[in-house]
């Protein structure tokens, strides 16, 4: 395995994916509410047994079942993903008791899981974090606080929360907790955002929480964070390459097939032109995506820059191939449930969520920084 090309057996796993997504998730995923959280679909993923692959593959098994989902089933691809970013903390960092009680059910798709970072001051700068952890004795804490923009919020059955437990200490001072949505004080609400999947926040009024919640360490949660980013980061990558494959697809049979001006509109240079140009950007963010990924799961030093690096080619990749898309489509394309409707509603948001694109580009030129000091 390179980080160039695939697998015989890894095309043919996609090509099935692909075909899943189709017949089974797909008809599931158009009954299902525009920003709920879909539990059929979520539930179907656990029968196919994907979910449970998200604690059990690496970053390029992950990088192919997102691409491949976001090809044919962005509802899919989404819910699947969202699962995983809210339970790998439990999985790499959860204790056997955690890890009994929740994994099985997330992989079964019976609960529904969330990863509760992002504050109202503090998205990008996650070390930035208000949320307090307030000691209620030896072993205890009481949560209090709001999170926003937080995916699956507030249907999720479980939380992963970052709080503060060291005032002022910035990123050494966040811990990681597993929090039950039925915790007393714990409310939330669902947000109206542009992107279809549930968005909401919530709020924390002295919720209860003990040493058998902890992720990891007290004062350890920023580690715990970042792993699950670094982890997830290539990912969301793939999801934006099989969004802007899915784009491609539409476009060159559009453009294939349409008359005009005398002929077909692929005739034209200038069209022409575009969609070769979307192809090349698509294929070249697929190749760092890949490379990041395989480079994730082989232990490399640099996987820091290359998720960031990865994440940031491609989001930004999929907004130029989804708009040129639209734009070779027209006015059609703009129309209530076209797929490039959906689409660009779609893409919009994963050049900010998990990191804006500016904090990836200031993580790459950080990590070069730092690889010319430790020369």
């Amino acid at each position: 395995m390179t980080a160039f090309s695939l697998e015989p057996e890894h095309i043919t796993w996609c090509a099935e994916l692909r075909a899943l997504a189709a017949e089974r998730l797909r008809p599931l995923a158009e009954k299902g509410a525009p920003g709920r959280v879909n539990r059929p679909l979520v539930a179907e993923l656990g029968a196919l047994g994907l979910l449970p692959r998200l604690f059990t593959s690496g970053a390029l098994d992950l990088c192919l079942m997102r691409e491949s989902l976001a090809r044919v089933c962005t509802e899919a691809e989404t819910a699947l993903a969202l699962q995983g970013l809210g339970a790998h903390p439990v999985h790499a960092h959860g204790t056997a008791a955690q890890r009994a009680r929740w994994l099985p059910r997330v992989g079964d798709g019976s609960a529904v899981a969330a990863f509760a970072l992002s504050e109202p001051g503090a998205g990008s700068d996650a070390a930035a974090l208000s949320l307090a952890a307030h000691p209620d004795g030896p072993g205890r804490w009481r949560l209090t606080g709001e999170k926003c923009w937080i995916s699956n919020a507030p249907e999720a059955d479980l939380y992963t929360v970052f709080a503060r437990t060291t005032p002022g200490a910035g990123a050494r001072g966040v811990t990681a907790f597993l929090v039950p949505a039925d915790r007393p004080g714990l409310t939330g609400r669902a947000l109206d955002m542009l992107s279809p999947h549930p968005i909401g926040s919530l709020g924390l009024d002295a919720v209860p929480v003990t040493a058998d919640d902890l992720l990891g360490e007290v004062d350890g949660g920023f580690r715990v964070a970042m792993g699950t980013l670094n982890l997830f980061r290539p990912s969301v990558g793939a999801f934006a390459v099989g969004m802007a494959q899915a784009a491609l697809d539409a476009t060159l049979d559009h453009t294939a097939r349409r008359d005009a001006f005398g002929g077909r509109l692929k005739d034209l240079q200038s069209v022409a032109h575009q969609v070769a140009e979307m192809a090349l950007r698509t294929e070249s963010a697929r190749l760092m995506v890949y490379a990041a990924a395989t480079a994730y799961d082989a232990g490399a030093p640099d996987v820091p820059r290359r998720a960031a690096m990865a994440k940031l080619l491609a989001t930004e990749t999929a907004q130029y191939v989804v708009d040129r898309a639209v734009q070779l489509h027209g006015a059609r394309a703009l129309q209530r449930g076209h797929l490039l409707e959906h689409l660009y509603r779609e893409v919009r948001a994963p050049r900010i969520y998990e990191g804006a694109s500016e904090v990836q580009r200031g993580i790459v030129a950080k990590e070069l920084y730092k690889s010319l000091e430790d020369r």
